[in-house]
């Protein structure tokens, strides 16, 4: 057994995030990832491959509230969900963090304000190469700084949408990027504005994600060590219970451990990979003979997503325990959240060539419209569709035929995302039956904001451009057959607060119960506002580093 100062479980938003946050310090830091290296080939920018045949999606089954089985759309990879996410990098709103309340309930108010998460954005932007542009959307919190790159231009029919938003009194702005992106020098650009980004893996490494940006210069530094292929699967504690004393790991290979040797692709010393099950785009231990270690460390960091996070905290009962760590208050698995999102598609008019889509964002209608005094949410672009996305959709093909076919709608595709906020429920919950699977009841919240959100958008559509009878439903990016397998957004499940009978982590994210378990990854939000939450992680685990750097003696 092996001893750290940090252990971080968990390689996304969160915990790559708070890797590099944490490297610098010279303390001994392990970083647990289930899965391996996300495979660098041609079929990362294969819309087959990607959203028809689902290649990086986990071979987990979970189970919904009536025990039926499903397959989430979870990516376990080193650098978790981000390796497929959009990069789309927005700040929650100030008023987020504030008690709102909703036609469908209340969100509740944050242990935290935004001006005690400001600076965190403005680290995490910088970090994350954000590019976007201040000042341009009215909803927008104050902010301590710029953005550190110019925002991605619009391509010409995302100009004219934009345009014609602002023609009938609307105020759209450019959505916050993460992207390595220099359209002055595109020569020496990494990025290269493909239409391959949102949704799919970034085969030459231009997308800010968690282990391009987070992981990879973490393990520059010799003190920071990577186990791929390493489930977490149980903490225990000592006899009175207020510190996690081992991390019960299982594993299969023998050649794992990933540290100063490593290369530009991803592989390790031994040539493979960190995980050599990770070659076949399935990464981490999903068959094969497993074995069990431990490890131990004075500050244990849970970063697995809201689900998995919650699963391995009731999985880690004890006696003093009985109910799962951390789980006093009963929280842990409870409020679970992910958006109540839509993803739909509009005709244009006239073609739409885009290439990089995902460039505008609209929320004139976050917290209400005339005549509706409740929030609905956000509205922004996603990736271009293309036919290969199509197949297999026949609500969109019935709906649309015979006045187009697929190469029709691909060349007039406008491609939505339309976001409203979740509202925490206690009954929609994480928990696990006899095998410890992950059993997940959700029923939706906010479904009258969220329609009429999707009304506002159709109501626009002969101002912009648009056929007004077609704004249709896209499974690809979101699958309305089995709405809870859609993970992306998960949130909640070990809310923080002030109060241990009513929440499982301070305000610090620590457990109330114990003395060294923090969580960092998106479990720790009470409510999810209606934007990505994927920077409010990033932040949020820059803030706890710098915590726990004060308590560790580091310098960072």
């Amino acid at each position: 057994m092996g001893h750290y100062d940090v252990i971080i479980i968990g390689s996304g938003a969160g915990g790559g995030t708070l890797a590099r946050h944490l490297a610098p310090s010279g303390k001994r830091i392990l970083l647990l990832e289930r899965g391996g290296w996300l495979p660098r080939e041609p079929r990362n920018w294969s819309a087959g491959d990607v959203f028809v045949d689902n290649r990086y999606i986990s071979k987990d089954t979970w189970y919904d509230g009536a025990g039926k089985p499903f397959q989430p759309q979870v990516h376990y990879y080193v650098g978790g969900a981000t390796k497929l996410y959009g990069a789309a990098l927005y700040r929650m709103r100030a008023e987020d963090f504030h008690q709102l309340a909703h036609h469908d309930g209340i969100s509740p108010a944050w242990p935290i304000s935004y001006q005690d998460m400001e600076p965190y954005y403005l680290q995490a932007e910088r970090l994350y190469e954000v590019h976007g542009a201040r000042a341009e959307d009215p909803s927008e919190p104050p902010a301590s700084g710029s953005y550190p790159h110019p925002p991605v231009s619009h391509e010409p029919r995302i100009a004219a949408l934009s345009d014609a938003f602002e023609a009938i009194g609307l105020h759209p702005f450019h959505a916050p990027c993460g992207v390595m992106l220099n359209e002055m020098n595109m020569p020496y650009s990494p990025c290269v504005r493909c239409s391959t980004c949102d949704g799919f893996p970034c085969l030459v490494h231009a997308k800010s994600d968690a282990e391009v940006l987070g992981v990879r210069p973490a393990l520059e530094h010799s003190n920071v060590t990577l186990l791929c292929g390493a489930e977490a699967v149980a903490l225990h504690t000592n006899p009175a219970g207020t510190a996690v004393t081992e991390v019960v790991v299982e594993r299969e290979h023998d050649e794992d451990y990933y540290d100063e040797e490593w290369d530009e692709d991803g592989g390790g010393g031994n040539g493979n990979g960190a995980s050599g099950s990770g070659v076949n785009g399935e990464g981490g231990a999903e068959g094969g003979k497993v074995r069990r270690e431990t490890f131990s460390a004075d500050i244990v960091v849970v970063s697995c997503g809201a689900a998995n996070t919650a699963k391995l905290l009731l999985r880690s009962a004890s006696d003093t325990h009985p109910n799962g760590l951390a789980n006093g208050s009963d929280q842990v698995g409870r409020n679970y959240m992910f958006h109540n999102s839509q993803a739909v598609l509009a005709i244009s008019k006239e073609p739409n060539p885009t290439v990089f889509q995902k460039t505008l964002g609209l929320n004139d209608f976050y917290f209400g419209s005339e005549g509706w005094d409740y929030p609905m949410g956000n509205i922004q672009m996603v990736g271009k569709s293309s036919p290969e996305m199509y197949r297999g959709e026949k609500p969109l093909m019935t709906k649309l035929a015979p006045s187009f076919s697929l190469e029709d709608i691909a060349t007039h595709a406008v491609d939505f995302w339309l976001s409203t906020e979740d509202l925490p429920r206690a009954e929609n919950r994480v928990t696990l039956d006899d095998r410890a699977n992950i059993r997940l009841a959700y029923r939706a919240s906010n479904n009258t904001a969220r329609d009429r959100l999707f009304e506002q958008l159709r109501s626009l559509l002969g101002h912009l451009g648009m056929h007004e009878h077609h704004l249709i439903p896209r499974w690809a990016y979101l699958d309305n057959k089995i709405p809870v397998a859609g993970v992306a957004h998960q949130a909640g499940t070990c809310r923080f607060g002030s109060d241990p009978a009513s929440s499982a982590l301070d305000s610090d994210c620590k457990a109330h119960e114990l003395d060294n378990l923090y969580v960092v990854d998106t479990s720790f939000f009470p409510s999810i506002s209606a934007v990505n939450p994927a920077l409010t992680a990033m932040a949020n685990a820059l803030r706890v580093g710098d915590h726990l750097l004060e308590r560790l003696g580091g310098n960072g």
